[in-house]
């Protein structure tokens, strides 16, 4: 009897704690609350990203071949480098804002207005290395055939790189213009003309016997099928049906359309949270600055967000290693 009051006594400590259950404050509370409920919502995205991922494993894009870009270093192939700048970057941010935390609760007005200071320009970097990698994805480097059966054609020369239409096709004059509503073609829209016909491809890729096709199909060593100059011409004249150009919901030149649809949505939902917990550091840093939390007692605000852009760090984390590691 006496254990049973003893074991509601602790309980009623524990769980009836008013205003702060388990004492931790309303806003914390929820934030919790949030971040778990976010955490699922990604879960389920990644999750569906995996199995797409090997359901479609022999024609699934390869990572070190569609993200070798770096600003400011045009033509050099870097796989993974850029991309693994922008994790550096979001990972300092997030320390800075464990300093940041750690100031408050120290109640040093300069130091959180530094550590703040520098977890939203690690962020502003990192959205605008995100929208960077968005726009060169978009535009692409080489462009490519696609098939009738919606499969990937690239070119390749004697050795196995890659190489650009750009490099071995000749565009010839063209006089049709894009169907727009302007020209008094309505209910027929489409996207920009790429650069090149698919006439003009066969015609430059009969002209330099040293450029070859390779498929989207992955062999046994993982690497993408490349084909006989006699199978490449046949490829392209039987199976060819337009250019691609770039990357976007609909076609892809790296492969598979469906890689481009979960990177454009997982990747642009994460960059929409990283703005987000930027617009609301850049609003708790100018309350710093003007002494509001000072004039509280408490940086608990601080704390608050801080959680949040702990979590953006960390999904983060899962991002690049589905998306670019694995």
């Amino acid at each position: 009897m006496s254990n049973t009051v003893i074991a509601t006594e602790v309980e009623g400590k524990t769980w009836g704690g008013g205003n702060e259950p388990l004492k931790v404050s309303y806003g914390k509370m929820m934030m919790w609350f949030f971040i778990v409920s976010d955490a699922l919502t990604f879960s389920g995205f990644l999750a569906a990203y995996g199995f797409s991922r090997f359901k479609f494993i022999d024609y699934w894009p390869i990572a070190d071949e569609v993200f070798t870009h770096v600003p400011f270093l045009h033509g050099q192939e870097l796989p993974m480098i850029y991309v693994a700048f922008m994790t550096f970057i979001l990972i300092m941010s997030s320390v800075t804002m464990v300093l940041a935390v750690d100031a408050g609760h120290h109640l040093n007005k300069a130091k959180v207005t530094l550590y703040m200071f520098l977890t939203i320009i690690g962020g502003l970097i990192f959205v605008g290395s995100q929208a960077w990698e968005w726009a060169t994805f978009i535009k692409g480097d080489y462009g490519a055939v696609q098939t009738k059966g919606g499969n990937i054609l690239q070119f390749v020369n004697s050795e196995g790189h890659r190489v650009a239409l750009k490099d071995f096709v000749v565009a010839e004059p063209k006089e049709r213009a894009t169907h727009e509503r302007r020209n008094g073609l309505w209910f027929v829209e489409e996207s920009t003309l790429p650069t090149f016909t698919l006439e003009e491809v066969v015609k430059g890729l009969e002209s330099n016997s040293n450029i070859l096709v390779r498929t989207q199909l992955l062999n046994e060593n993982g690497e993408k099928t490349i084909l006989s100059r006699e199978e490449s011409l046949k490829q392209l004249k039987n199976n060819g049906t337009h250019v691609v150009e770039g990357a976007n919901l609909i076609e892809n030149e790296y492969g598979s359309p469906l890689f481009a649809d979960f990177f454009f949505f997982i990747t642009g939902f994460h960059g929409f949270h990283v703005l987000t917990g930027v617009i609301i550091n850049i609003i708790i840093f100018f309350n710093v600055v003007l002494g509001t939390y000072e004039r509280r007692g408490s940086y608990e605000m601080v704390e608050k967000v801080g959680l949040y852009w702990h979590f953006v760090d960390l999904v983060w984390v899962f991002v690049f290693t589905f998306f670019y590691l694995v």
